[in-house]
């Protein structure tokens, strides 16, 4: 008897109903125009995904203000009426194709290495980040140190969020997804060495995760599908765990438990690696028990046995999946009809190589 797979059964976000319980993660692709404006390949890109049967899709982090929240060369924005109009494309591509469309809208903080607006830095604390500029998006050499936010770039940078969610609606998006990971303006925030404030936004958890829970509550009041992507790991630092574990993750879902969803991101790492803690109990699963929230997980999440897991064992309602959907658009068809997955080469990742299907790069690389 053939049992179908736990991922291939419905669930629902918010008001949206999902036919199976897959979604396309954030993936950083650079390839907007230099203005930041999504670009008619990038609507080819994003339709292929929900041509291939995922009912979700969520965008690559994209910047909200034409200040300090750019992080990279060619990110796509939503900050003017430019990129509204570029956007426009992409989202009636996706919902042609029966998708869903969330946007990731993101503020790097610190970690900003490509705008072409300043060549400022702003972050929690003047402390400057670990590792090194991420080389793959044009970066290199030492982090340089940021300036410490004042209250007025504080209210700003929630004025930003806001903005950017209203042009969201307009460029025909279904909902917004406030990055809070990996590293990025709102991860050095709820992080213990990159916030050294001893105001109201630092010193215990609940005041570090602050800023996310203002942003949270000012998108919410537009009546606008709002989720929040957390996770330990960074994009420059990879063994970063939350130094209280179970009850920080308490104290940082408890604070944003009415989003309309929570998504939990590992960063490139294994989910089992950066989920699971020294108990034996998962962050993903704990957003799920103080929240009663819908919970997205990433991590390798294209690893069928890895996901019938996490879904039997009621770690997360939906699996966000990256690299497999790279190589693999059509990766919820495929599971289905029970076909072999296309492996996954690291040069595909490479956001210089292409925005468009993982699968021709290989092939243009057999060639």
């Amino acid at each position: 008897m053939n049992t179908i797979h736990p991922a291939l059964t419905p669930t629902r976000i918010g008001a949206h109903e999902l036919r199976s319980r897959y979604a396309v993660a954030p993936m950083s692709r650079v390839s907007a125009t230099p203005d930041g404006v999504p670009t008619a390949e990038m609507a080819q890109y994003y339709k292929e995904f929900a041509d291939g049967g995922f009912p979700l899709v969520i965008t690559e982090g994209t910047y909200v203000d034409t200040r300090h929240s750019q992080g990279y060369l060619n990110q796509p924005g939503l900050a003017t009426d430019r990129h509204v109009e570029g956007w426009r494309p992409v989202t009636a591509g996706v919902h042609a194709a029966g998708g869903l469309m969330i946007t990731q809208l993101m503020h790097a903080g610190a970690l900003s290495q490509g705008n072409p607006y300043t060549d400022e830095r702003i972050g929690p604390s003047a402390v400057r980040p670990r590792g090194v500029m991420l080389p793959e998006y044009g970066g290199s050499g030492s982090w340089p140190v940021p300036r410490e936010m004042s209250t007025q770039d504080i209210d700003d940078v929630v004025a930003g969020f806001v903005a950017a969610t209203h042009n969201a609606v307009a460029a025909g998006f279904d909902g917004v997804e406030i990055h809070a990971a990996n590293g990025y303006l709102f991860d050095q925030f709820i992080t213990d060495y990159t916030n050294k404030r001893t105001d109201s936004y630092g010193g215990p958890m609940a005041n570090r995760v602050r800023l996310t829970v203002q942003v949270l509550d000012a998108i919410k009041a537009t009546g606008v599908l709002v989720g929040v992507r957390l996770s330990q790991t960074k994009v420059n630092d990879f063994t970063y765990r939350w130094p209280d574990a179970e009850r920080d993750a308490e104290t940082i879902y408890t604070a944003l438990a009415h989003a309309d969803y929570l998504h939990i991101a590992s960063e490139g790492r294994n989910w089992l690696d950066t989920a699971t803690l020294a108990n034996g109990r998962t962050v993903t699963s704990i957003a799920r028990e103080v929240t009663g929230l819908p919970v997205i997980v990433n991590g390798g999440m294209h690893d069928t046995a890895l996901a019938a897991k996490v879904l039997d064992g009621g770690h997360a309602d939906v699996l966000s999946v990256a690299r497999g959907a790279l190589v693999n658009p059509d990766l919820p068809r495929r599971v289905a009809a029970g076909a072999e997955l296309e492996r996954f080469e690291h040069g595909m990742l490479d956001p210089m190589v292409t925005i468009g299907n993982a699968r021709r790069w290989k092939e243009s690389r057999q060639g």
